[in-house]
């Protein structure tokens, strides 16, 4: 019996076109499987969704003088409601726009830096919570457990929950603890070093931790009373630090590329990268040379990962060890893949052990100028700084914290400014918490930044609380963050006429005083940018149900309230408190929780 044939004639006699066909389909499949693989499991996917987001928030904005019109209206207080952003603009980060930077260079990861858009380009609009968001949960559960719908992105959870930074757990992200040097847990981690390093006692008490993961390092260093500030780029995991300020944890968006970090000289007692993956012998050593600028004299510095005895990196390792000889670094250990080492208190020995032709910088170099700096390779000059600023020659913490350090002399009669700035601020919280009617000291607060920190006196008062304070100092007044890291307590420079490096929706409590000073020229007296780009700034940053609280003079107050409503904030003005001097008045205002229809 014969085969039926199901073909027609004309296929039987042209087959070659037939498998054109099928080959043409299968080559399709395997087309879209790829674009499907490379779209979820590599940066390109991230890039492309950040670019059309970008493209989405900047269609947003208005022309120039529509913009102009609009902020006005805003100003007068005669704007309803201001409008919210679009959905896809829930992470927007104005300054760490993919699609601006991606057309930039790649050399010395440039492009992964801060890039601000103008004014003009940046949309009038709040932005949205995503669907489903929750006020976030309380710390300290917050460092092993957030919501999972406040920060939806299953990506960093896949590639890296074997190594214990984070799991899907229902209606959760939870935290092990762990990172991709540690995989059993941070507290195993840091018991290790303990045996190297005087973690507990009080001797350290601040820590920078460069391409953090989620934090979970800088998470238990709290344990022992040490403050660390956790940082990484924007990423193409979504993302490393957002995840890391919702479980309650000092973080920040920064990359180490081109320019000096916005710390000043000698902040940081402690100086950990765990698999970080920064070149730090590349460019004449000029990382491992900001580091050490960073780094208090007496310091630690812990790396931990390649290429420390790490396979087929032998030349990146003997580099890394020589750069440190010629810093005249103590090595403490070689630990499997950690190397410690311990920076020198003076620079005497840099002339006569320097195999690397290192020089140090020009004495007319400020080794803490920090805002837009190139990065220079040259080794800053600790004396630059007056007084005794070393581990060891500082007091212990907590006895720092309200010892008016020597760089309080950078200024006019500063020990005297700082013990009064230090009672004053006292006096201000105690009358805060007691007549405001404010969440300070409650689980409810615990990310919190004060604008315009001065000696930090705010924060000081504020430690023995369950909360972290980040002291933004502006770039354009005194240099006051040195002393800020010599009581123990963290921060950054900023200009508040460009847009914060961190997400939305990741502080709980905002503290200002004198908004009007950051945003005066002080030479012209004209505004540098308009008060409601910086209000909707502090919106973005703001959690719903978090709370602003401005203290300035009656008039800029007034304006603020005019304000406050076109954001959906509920304000109140208060009297400052009976003993202080001058005309202040005092702004609380909440932001309401809305979300989009």
């Amino acid at each position: 019996m014969g085969h039926i044939n199901l073909t027609s004639p004309k296929q039987r006699t042209n087959p070659t076109r037939k498998w054109q066909l099928l080959d043409f389909i299968s080559m399709v499949f395997f087309a879209i499987v790829i674009l499907f693989f490379l779209l979820i499991f590599t940066p390109l996917g991230d890039s492309l969704a950040a670019s059309g987001t970008q493209a989405l928030i900047r269609s947003n904005a208005a022309d120039p003088k529509q913009r102009h019109g609009l902020v006005a209206l805003i100003e007068s207080g005669k704007h309803p409601a201001i409008e919210s952003c679009v959905t896809e603009a829930v992470d927007y980060m104005p300054c760490e726009d993919p699609t601006r930077n991606s057309q930039l260079s790649r050399e010395m990861n440039y492009y992964r830096e801060r890039h601000c858009p103008a004014p003009e380009e940046t949309p009038v609009c709040l932005i949205p919570p995503p669907k489903g968001y929750h006020v976030p949960i309380q710390w300290p559960e917050s460092l092993h457990k957030i919501w999972h719908e406040n920060m939806p992105y299953n990506k960093l959870a896949d590639r890296k929950g074997h190594q214990g930074w984070m799991k899907k757990d229902g209606p959760y992200f939870i935290f092990p603890g762990g990172g991709t040097m540690f995989p059993d847990g941070a507290t195993q981690y840091i018991a290790k070093l303990k045996q190297y390093i005087p973690i507990s006692g009080g001797a350290l008490r601040t820590a920078l931790d460069m391409g953090c993961g989620v934090a979970s390092f800088g998470g238990h260093l709290l344990e022992d009373n040490i403050l660390t500030l956790s940082f990484a780029p924007r990423d193409s995991h979504k993302s490393q630090i957002q995840f890391a300020l919702e479980r309650g944890i000092p973080a920040f968006v920064l990359m180490l590329g081109t320019r000096r970090l916005p710390f000043p000289a000698s902040s940081f007692d402690l100086i950990h990268c765990s698999r970080c993956l920064i070149p730090f012998t590349a460019y004449n050593a000029t990382y491992f040379m900001e580091v050490d600028r960073l780094l208090r004299p007496g310091g630690y510095l812990v790396i931990s990962g390649p290429p420390v005895q790490w396979a087929k990196q032998d030349k990146e390792w003997a580099d890394l060890q020589a750069v440190a000889r010629a810093l005249c670094y103590e090595l403490i250990v070689v630990d499997g893949n950690t190397v410690i080492w311990k920076k020198p208190v003076g620079e005497s020995c840099l002339q006569t052990q320097n195999e690397l032709g290192l020089q140090l910088c020009d004495e007319s170099d400020d080794p803490s100028s920090a805002w837009y700096v190139k990065l220079k390779k040259c080794v800053s000059q600790t004396s630059a700084i007056n007084g005794e600023i070393a581990v060891g020659a500082i007091p212990k913490w907590p006895q720092r914290l309200k010892q008016a350090p020597s760089r309080a002399t950078l200024i006019k009669n500063g020990n005297d400014v700082f013990e009064a700035d230090t009672h004053r601020w006292e006096r201000r919280i105690l009358y805060y918490k007691n007549s405001l009617n404010l969440k300070l000291g409650t689980p409810a607060v615990r990310n919190v930044m004060d604008m315009n920190a001065f000696f930090g006196g705010f924060a000081a008062a504020l430690t023995s609380d369950p909360l972290w304070v980040m002291n933004v100092v502006a770039d354009r007044k005194p240099s006051t963050l040195g002393v800020i890291y010599d009581r123990g307590l963290i921060g950054v420079y900023h200009d508040w006429c460009e847009p914060f490096s961190s997400y939305p929706r990741t502080y709980d409590f905002i503290h200002v005083v004198s908004i009007e000073s950051l945003i005066k020229d002080p030479f012209t007296g004209k505004n540098r940018c308009n008060l409601v780009d910086v209000l909707l700034e502090m919106d973005r940053l703001l959690r719903p149900e978090g709370t602003v609280l401005v203290r300035d003079s009656p008039e800029f107050i007034a304006k603020i309230d005019r304000i406050s409503s076109s954001l959906r904030w509920k304000s109140t003005i208060h009297d400052k408190e009976p003993e202080s001097q001058g005309r202040d008045r005092i702004l609380v205002a909440t932001k309401t929780y809305w979300a989009l229809p």
